[in-house]
């Protein structure tokens, strides 16, 4: 019921669940990947952006549909591990090998 605080009594019914809201922060960052992605000399940097924005829809994804946000902490903690450290390992990889790095 936390979740759904935010909204008030006038909202919609359909807005009231956190699965639907989920889905529409999703539809937002797929379209903004979609935009940064989508001039093929986009650079370093919007690369960046788009693995960034890609884990935090992968981290959305685990928690909300996947419902590891109700889990026992020490699961809910490996899981919050493994989505930044394979981040990292990936832009960590990414910039160590363009060339002139």
């Amino acid at each position: 019921m936390a979740e759904t605080a935010v909204l008030t009594a006038r909202s919609p019914a359909i807005w009231r669940d956190p699965a639907v809201l989920v889905w529409a922060i999703l539809v937002v960052a797929t379209t903004l990947i979609w935009v940064l992605g989508g001039d093929q000399a986009s650079g370093h940097y919007a690369t960046t952006a788009l693995i960034i924005v890609a884990f935090f829809k992968i981290r959305l994804v685990i928690l909300h549909f996947m419902q590891i946000r109700d889990a026992v902490w020490p699961l809910r903690l490996i899981m919050e591990a493994w989505v930044i450290g394979v981040c990292a390992t990936i832009l960590t990889l990414y910039w160590t090998g363009l060339p002139g790095a």
